[in-house]
């Protein structure tokens, strides 16, 4: 059984040392360039961005919750701070003992320039902060500049070994402090007389700078597996997914899962939680098909009676939820899929490209083209320009929310709503 340690942030700042005091985190910026420092980067510069701040960060690549079991980062991020882990009959071995501490309202978030890397904005106030997770936590952002002649694969490399690092030593600030609150979450397990319903995670597995790994490894090629979802909290999975900016599932998203958690506060009530299986999204229509009918068999065999499938990714990534569900139904468990809309700035056009030709059960998250007049801003992070619309990245302006970091809420979570029309 998991344990999570929270430690409620509410204040940030920079100092001679990195520390938590009564609920406020202060960062040491010359410890913190020195977990990122790597021979690709020529420099690497951190900036607190809170809640309320007339900021906008723009090119961002990744966000990162703080978390630690122990110093050194032992039991968190597997394959990146520590081994990772045995290998079982399932995905990884059990998560590593003992509570993990929460830095919870703080978050690592990487922003610059990257091959690949669609642009993507995280706003501190007006219209978008409301939409994004990353508009209501205190932003530590990680600049950085590329060596001369680097290979951007080790750029990407470095960048990822680094916030995940810094994310677990400022966790590890709070280690000796007494929790705010200390919050027990069950395990998956069947209950007698409940349903067990499950979740299928598809990540994004399209090569170099969309790609998501999972204890170190690219999951790429790999087949569809359970994990224990304790491990997902303790950063199992980390995003390396630079598409699709509202359709994307950060680090900090899965390590929230927010699909997990809604089936995890119902685990004994109306239904068992049953678990957790991860799926690659290939490219090719026949890998997706190959791949949808083994994640709805594994499913079968774990016992799973309904599943809510959920994706990453633009339209080809709607294929791979429908392809999943048709197989669970065809399987005899109920699937229910979540969908963002590519329906065009009124709403109007198709609102999935690749649509199930069985199931039925399908919830929006929200419609990628609707238009946001974002103001202006004092000061950007991430870059002085935004490149999607080549002004300057302070400026007001009018985005899609295809463009706000997850804002469309691809694995449960986001804060849109819809209501019947008066």
């Amino acid at each position: 059984m998991l344990i999570r340690s929270i430690h409620t942030v509410r204040g940030v700042g920079t100092g001679g040392a990195t520390e938590w005091r009564d609920g406020t985190l202060t960062v040491s910026a010359e410890e913190a360039q020195a977990l990122v420092a790597a021979p690709s980067l020529a420099g690497v510069k951190v900036s607190w961005a809170s809640p309320g701040d007339a900021v906008r960060i723009v090119k961002v690549l990744d966000v990162v919750e703080p978390r630690s079991k122990g110093p050194g980062g032992g039991g968190v991020f597997p394959g990146w701070l520590g081994p990772s882990g045995p290998r079982s009959g399932r995905l990884g071995g059990p998560a590593v003992e003992g509570p993990t501490h929460v830095l919870r309202g703080a978050a690592v978030v990487v922003a610059g320039y990257l091959p690949r890397a669609q642009e993507a904005v995280i706003d501190m106030s007006g219209p978008a902060a409301e939409l994004s997770p990353f508009g209501s936590t205190h932003n530590l952002v990680i600049e950085f500049t590329p060596a001369p002649d680097a290979d951007w694969a080790d750029v990407d490399d470095a960048l990822r070994r680094g916030s995940l690092a810094l994310a677990a030593r400022l966790a590890e600030a709070a280690l000796d402090a007494p929790p705010d609150e200390e919050e027990t979450v069950p395990d998956p397990g069947p209950v007698e007389g409940l349903p067990r319903i499950g979740a299928v995670t598809n990540l994004q597995t399209q090569g170099v700078f969309k790609d998501v790994f999972v204890r170190g490894e690219s999951f790429n090629g790999q087949a569809p597996a359970l994990i224990d979802p304790a491990e997902i909290d303790d950063g199992a999975v980390v995003s390396g997914q630079f598409g699709h900016p509202s359709l994307r599932n950060p680090t900090w998203v899965h390590q929230n899962h927010p699909i997990a958690g809604a089936l995890r506060a119902r685990h004994g009530k109306d239904l068992a939680f049953a678990g957790v299986v991860l799926s690659p999204e290939p490219v090719s229509a026949s890998e997706k098909a190959r791949i949808s009918a083994a994640a709805a068999q594994l499913c079968a065999e774990a016992g799973f009676e309904a599943v809510i499938v959920t994706k990453e990714g633009g339209g080809n990534a709607d294929a791979d939820v429908a392809l999943k569900m048709d197989a669970l139904e065809d399987l005899g468990i109920a699937a229910v899929g979540l969908f963002a809309e590519m329906a065009g700035p009124d709403g109007t056009g198709p609102p999935i490209v690749v649509a199930p030709e069985k199931a039925t059960a399908m919830v929006s998250t929200g419609n990628y083209d609707t238009r946001l007049d974002l103001p202006e801003m004092e000061r950007s992070l991430g870059g002085e320009e935004l490149a999607l619309l080549g002004v300057p990245a302070t400026s007001a302006m009018q985005l899609p929310t295809a463009v706000i970091l997850a804002s469309l809420g691809c694995l449960g979570g986001g804060r849109l709503t819809c209501a019947q029309e008066a």
